[in-house]
């Protein structure tokens, strides 16, 4: 039941969530709010872009989502809905709106963050195709693979493997909903904090050397990294 009433998908501009159309909105609100509470490293930081079809949203019940976010420490950054009455409570709550078939916007999303092959290992991914500069979090449910340098003040948080083709500089999260099979790789490992699923470790300042691919998991309850000629 609760797979039905919520879908979340990682994006670099944060977190889509698609809520159920047809469920009642006080269980689809209720869920959420439990998926959020069961796994706040996940979501932390996140701005979130609402899916709605066509289901019409009232005013006050798009302002009691919104509050259940901001409480959470979340911001609604976007509702996207094909029912008028939704886009009218969204201006009214001087929130940005869009069609579910809105061009713009999912066009350049996705051209930034593809969708990982589904086939894969985790069923759902993202792959960032450019350097994460600092301010930017990525979030997915899935693995995580960019081609590019991961910034200082720049964040990846995902369910899976987090893979870094490039400098890894900033904040990384892997197996963040609890998997401690997941793994970290970068071409060159230097982050300013280092997580996979609760354990957390610190680059030691200095650390330079030869740079060479590592490899980062977890082994004897603790954070390992290997070096990969």
């Amino acid at each position: 039941m609760p797979e039905e009433l919520i879908a979340i998908k990682g994006s670099n501009d944060g977190l889509l969530i698609s809520l159920s159309t047809t469920e009642k909105w006080q269980s689809v609100t209720d869920e959420l709010a439990r998926r959020i509470d069961d796994k706040r490293a996940f979501f932390t930081g996140a701005a979130i872009v609402v899916e709605l079809g066509a289901r019409p949203v009232p005013k006050y019940e798009l302002s009691s989502l919104k509050a259940l976010l901001e409480r959470r420490g979340l911001s609604l950054s976007l509702v996207r809905s094909d029912s008028d009455t939704t886009r009218q409570s969204a201006r009214a709550l001087e929130l940005k709106s869009s069609s579910n078939g809105s061009p713009a916007r999912s066009t350049r999303r996705y051209a930034e963050a593809m969708p990982a092959n589904p086939e894969e290992a985790g069923g759902r991914g993202v792959i960032f195709r450019r350097t994460l500069r600092s301010g930017r979090t990525i979030h997915s449910e899935g693995h995580v693979v960019v081609f590019g340098d991961v910034n200082p003040g720049a964040k990846v948080i995902a369910a899976g493997d987090v893979i870094v083709w490039g400098k890894l500089r900033g904040t990384v999260h892997a197996g963040a909903l609890g998997d401690e099979t997941a793994v970290v790789c970068a071409l060159d490992m230097n982050p300013g904090q280092l997580r996979i699923a609760s354990y957390i470790v610190t680059s030691p300042p200095g650390k330079r050397g030869k740079i060479l691919p590592e490899i980062a998991s977890i082994r004897d309850n603790q954070i390992v990294v290997e070096a990969r000629d």
